[in-house]
Order: C-alpha cells, then sequence, then structure tokens
C-alpha cells in the first residue's frame, strides 16, 4: 500500500507539473476544483494524509485513479495541475470510498481531512458527479486491468524516468471496456 501511494503522489505530481508547464495553461478552464493559489502541501503528503485518515480500503485508491482518469478524458480543457489535483484527489477518494467500502466517512469529515470546508466539499462531489456523468461503477475487468498497469509502471519506474513527455501521458488509461461492454450487453438484450 505504501508503494502505491508513494507512485500515485509521484505520478499526480508529474502529470500536475507537465500540465502546469503547457503554454495553454491560460486558455485551461477554469473549474470549482481550482484554487486561487497552489496549496503549500505537497501531493505525496496530501495523499499520505488521505491515507492516513480516511480508512478507506485500498481498492479504493484504485477505483479513484480510474475516476480521475474518466473525469480527465470527459474534460480535457480541465487537465489535472498544481491548482486543482488536491481538491480532484480528495474528491476521488470519497467517492471511491462511499461506493467501495461498506463503511466510510461522511462529507464533513472528509472536508476536514481536505483542508476544506464541507460546503465546498459537497459542492466538488457534485462537480466531479456530474463531470463522470454519475459514471461510478468498474467493473472487475477494469479493476484489474489499471491494477495491472499501475504494478507495471511502479516496477518500471526509476528515477531518470521523469521526463514531461511520459508523465503527461501515464494518467490516461483510457480504458474503455465499462462503456464498450455494457453496450455489447444492451445490444444483445435488445436483439434477444
Amino acid at each position: 500500500m505504501r508503494k502505491l501511494i508513494n507512485f500515485l503522489s509521484s505520478l499526480l505530481e508529474r502529470v500536475a507539473e507537465s500540465n502546469d508547464l503547457k503554454p495553454s495553461l491560460e486558455q485551461q478552464k477554469i473549474s470549482v476544483f481550482h484554487g486561487l493559489t497552489r496549496p503549500t502541501i505537497s501531493i505525496h503528503t496530501y495523499l499520505d494524509r488521505i491515507f492516513k485518515y480516511a480508512n478507506c480500503s485500498p481498492s479504493c485508491y484504485i477505483v479513484a485513479y480510474v475516476y480521475l482518469d474518466r473525469f480527465t478524458q470527459r474534460h480535457p480543457s480541465l487537465p489535472i495541475n498544481s491548482f486543482n489535483v488536491h481538491r480532484l484527489l480528495i474528491t476521488s477518494v470519497m467517492l471511491s470510498a462511499k461506493f467501495m467500502d461498506d463503511m466510510y466517512y461522511n462529507n464533513a469529515y472528509y472536508a476536514k481531512v481536505g483542508g476544506i470546508s464541507t460546503t465546498e466539499m459537497n459542492f466538488l462531489e457534485v462537480d466531479f458527479l456530474f463531470g463522470l456523468g454519475f459514471h461510478l461503477n468498474v467493473t472487475p475487468t477494469t479493476f484489474h486491468t489499471y491494477c495491472s498497469y499501475l504494478h507495471r509502471e511502479m516496477m518500471q519506474q526509476q528515477p531518470h524516468l521523469n521526463n514531461t513527455a511520459r508523465s503527461s501521458k501515464l494518467l490516461h488509461l483510457c480504458f474503455n471496456e465499462d462503456e464498450s461492454t455494457h453496450q455489447q450487453q444492451q445490444h444483445h438484450q435488445l436483439a434477444v
């Protein structure tokens, strides 16, 4: 679990830094996830804090990564950067815990963990849900695909692999089997 937290934070740091350097930063849409300034807490420390206090299952972090991937694929004009990564992260972990775990904390608790107000946490949750199109289900196949991908990337991670071209591609696994499988099942059901 510690390796996963370290890798996810490293991945998100590289993606945020890469998107911060893009000249189109001024053209990116501003959303409720954007802060006025960059948070002073590092992504690694923030994810460690979430891990320490959220008490969610290890699978929640994989599902949160799936949600972040889905969100960024649906909203390419809202890339993850240093102004929004913390809010996106706390929201995706909270939603994954609510969806995956039998027991989870309420929004006020996650707001406290995330260093934001309960009202803001509520707004972030609603915006994230609409941003995902309420597509929260993660099939076992998708889950195992993301796990395998993360495991493979963690095994290949080396200190000198910190180039921005590679890091900007890491977040987007673009695995859409959920949608295609669901559409095939609907088509099959309609045909019968």
